[in-house]
């Protein structure tokens, strides 16, 4: 588009094309009189560059900051398990504590914290940056952890949303490691409400690989990708949880922009480009002599 703007400038005549529309005759006359001021292409060429720079300012040019990595504190994870018998007793618990541990290991230096749930929520790990202490957390994880019977994600997700929100965090992923049992209305407003902070509900779905008694819950992918999909969120299965653990791994920077927060994350240079924009703008008003 520069390129063809510069052509166009360069092969116009100083009138434009009013040239071909008036009588020759009439023009020279015009002309002679002193009516017709023709002016410079290099007028129209300085038009066009200022045109340009500020463009490019408008872009928004920007480079992530050195020191974003200093904000890890503002971006945080939480992992919030399932534990309740469909998932303890009817899923593989060892590769709900792997993906768990492996979001864990995604999120690098920031903190993680630990809620379970299943008629109840409980915080089993504050947030942290000890991963030793939270691989014990997570390997120590049994069918027997939560003593209240049931499933209600909707409470797992509550007192992880309340955790996040008393450490100041920013920007934050929730990784919700389930079977989708339980997920209803309130779960879904849970998630809008984690949406509305500018935070994201990933997901690591748990697929069931024991029988369970007659009347036992059956694992429910489709309510759960519902639920991320509120949640601005991924889907994937515990087995192969690449798409959440990119998640989770994204910079602090790239986590930061996302949530509306990309001046403590980048150093914006439109600013300063907009002022080169004044260089050839000066030149518009150079006058004839």
């Amino acid at each position: 588009m520069g390129a063809l703007a510069f052509r166009a400038v360069w092969r116009a005549a100083p009138l434009g094309d009013w040239h071909r529309v008036v009588d020759p005759a009439l023009m020279g006359v015009l002309a002679r009189r002193g009516a017709v001021l023709g002016g410079r292409r290099q007028a129209n060429l300085a038009a066009v560059v200022a045109g340009m720079v500020i463009a490019l300012a408008l872009v928004g040019p920007a480079m992530e900051r050195k020191d974003a990595t200093t904000f890890r504190n503002l971006d945080a994870t939480v992992i919030v398990i399932d534990l309740s018998r469909s998932v303890a007793e009817g899923g593989d618990l060892k590769a709900v504590r792997q993906a768990a541990q492996g979001v864990a290991e995604a999120a690098g230096t920031r903190s993680v914290a630990v809620v379970v749930y299943a008629g109840d929520a409980y915080l089993a790990m504050p947030p942290t940056t000890d991963r030793d202490s939270l691989g014990t957390t997570l390997f120590a994880l049994d069918a027997d952890t939560v003593p209240d019977r049931g499933s209600h994600p909707e409470r797992g997700l509550a007192l992880a949303r309340r955790t996040l929100a008393e450490a100041d965090v920013v920007a934050a992923d929730i990784v919700l490691v389930t079977d989708g049992n339980g997920i209803g209305e309130a779960a879904g407003r849970e998630a809008a409400a984690i949406a509305a902070k500018g935070w994201r509900l990933q997901a690591l779905f748990v697929p069931a690989v024991k029988v369970l008694p007659p009347g036992s819950p059956k694992p429910d992918r489709a309510a759960l990708e519902s639920l991320t999909r509120t949640g601005n969120g991924r889907t994937a299965d515990v087995a192969a949880p690449g798409a959440v653990l990119e998640a989770v791994g994204a910079s602090t920077a790239n986590h930061l922009a996302a949530g509306g927060y990309s001046v403590l994350a980048y150093t914006d240079f439109g600013r300063w480009i907009l002022l080169l924009a004044l260089v050839p703008a000066i030149a518009l008003f150079r006058r004839s002599g």
